[in-house]
């Protein structure tokens, strides 16, 4: 009898070894190494007659995309459903991943045979679910099954125009002897299922458990596996979320879609920056607007600060919602360019409506926000863009157009943006823009009367 071959795989990132070690040397966490067994196939030869295509000599066509019935997570997938795509879902555990993809079948199985793979729940829980979604289509279909194999038998003898798995970590292969969640499952189960999807033309979405870092558990292959990867966020304890797509052959990867948790479902926000601009925004200290863009769509987000003197020993520095070595940056800037000592004072910076700005164009929105707060003095209802160099100059940004349309749109009295841009907007008569140089040329002009 052949000895059983075994390794040691870390649970969290798929790290390989050939022996048992307390801390992955991959990932550095510890206690995550389990032992597997592996089983090698035998060495096939390739098949004669097997030869490249010429590039000029390969047909293309036309993807035809199905709409999924929701205009938000059609934007984020670049349009709508490909047909054979392989995508995958996740999030944090009770953020709405399942909801967001029963509602998904419920709205397509109006027009097709949709089946829905659970095994995490019994039919007659996504039964409730689906009632108290107003779920009721005849043509969506459940079974409950952890089975691949299984599975597949089942979709090839329905034929549905969507798939659903939920999720990929309890999914088992039975010639695998590895527990299901496995590193080995996963990626095994996840190139299986990627095979029924492209052969068969079915689209398939997965759902897949995050880590408590954030990222999607199991091994990183499985993110290289599919087309598209999508992360729901938001905080559990708030009523909105954004989809948001970090890998899109398909599409872009810069939009997102932004819902609303209801009792009945998850609703769609069809304008987000209502949702992320505060009632008071005009009037309290400390509050500034900036104007984002992700993908193709405009925000406009509310940015809050707060500054106290330091009671206790060194000065506090908080961020929430943006990078925290940036809000250092600019505190540098102001202190330097602008002549606002902010030493002896705790600054704390937040992102209102819980979403996480990453570009550099809500610089000058967080420099307005501190100093309004610094001085007590509300600011005009002008919307701030611009980005913040390390000399105090303002720096021009991209789609500048399209953001000061947007501002247009929400009602503002006007805008602040740099200098450079100044020549790519077009001004309606009734709206005013302000073109700056300098952070210090910016602060004098936002407390002007």
């Amino acid at each position: 009898m052949a000895k059983v071959k075994t390794r040691f795989f870390c649970q969290s990132c798929g790290q390989e070894s050939p022996r048992w070690l307390g801390k992955c040397p991959g990932c550095g966490e510890w206690n995550t190494l389990v032992e597997e067994v592996v089983e090698r196939a035998a060495a096939k030869r390739t098949p004669l007659g097997v030869k490249a295509t010429p590039l000029t000599e390969i047909q293309i066509r036309e993807e035809e995309r199905v709409s999924s019935g929701s205009q938000e997570l059609n934007r984020v997938l670049g349009g709508g459903i490909v047909p054979g795509s392989f995508v995958l879902l996740g999030g944090e555990p009770g953020i709405g991943k399942s909801t967001l993809l029963l509602q998904t079948a419920g709205l397509l199985a109006k027009g097709m045979d949709v089946l829905y793979i659970s095994g995490e729940e019994s039919e007659k829980q996504i039964k409730l679910r689906a009632e108290r979604l107003g779920i009721k289509e005849s043509r969506l279909h459940i079974l409950t099954e952890t089975r691949l194999e299984v599975v597949r038998d089942v979709a090839l003898a329905m034929g549905p125009g969507l798939l659903i798995v939920d999720s990929i970590q309890t999914m088992v292969l039975e010639e695998l002897q590895a527990a299901a969640g496995s590193v080995s499952q996963v990626r095994e189960g996840a190139a299986f299922l990627m095979r029924l999807a492209k052969e068969e033309e079915i689209p398939i979405f997965l759902v897949g458990h995050v880590t408590k870092e954030g990222a999607i558990a199991g091994p990183r292959v499985l993110e290289h596996i599919v087309d598209t990867v999508l992360y729901f966020e938001g905080d559990r304890h708030h009523v909105y979320r954004l989809l948001r797509a970090v890998k899109n052959r398909f599409g872009s990867t810069n939009e997102i879609g932004v819902f609303e948790m209801h009792e009945d479902g998850l609703v769609e926000v069809p304008n987000p920056s209502k949702v992320f601009l505060g009632e008071n925004s005009a009037t309290a200290p400390g509050s500034s607007v900036a104007v984002i863009v992700e993908g193709s769509r405009p925000l406009l987000v509310e940015i809050q600060a707060l500054v106290t003197p330091t009671t206790y020993g060194p000065p506090r520095r908080t961020a929430t919602g943006i990078d925290y070595n940036r809000i250092l940056m600019l505190l540098a800037v102001l202190d330097k360019k602008v002549g606002l000592h902010l030493g002896a004072q705790d600054v704390f910076i937040n992102i209102a409506g819980g979403i996480r700005i990453d570009e550099p164009g809500v610089d000058l929105a967080c420099i307005a926000a501190i100093a309004s707060s610094l001085g007590e003095r509300p600011l005009k209802r002008y919307a701030l863009i611009g980005e913040v160099g390390l000399t105090g100059e303002v720096r021009g940004i991209s789609q500048i157009e399209n953001r000061v349309k947007e501002a247009v749109k929400l009602g503002f009295e006007g805008c602040i943006i740099p200098r450079i841009n100044v020549s790519a907007v077009k001004v309606p008569g009734n709206f005013t823009v302000i073109a700056v140089k300098t952070v210090e040329e910016a602060v004098q002009v936002m407390f002007e009367q």
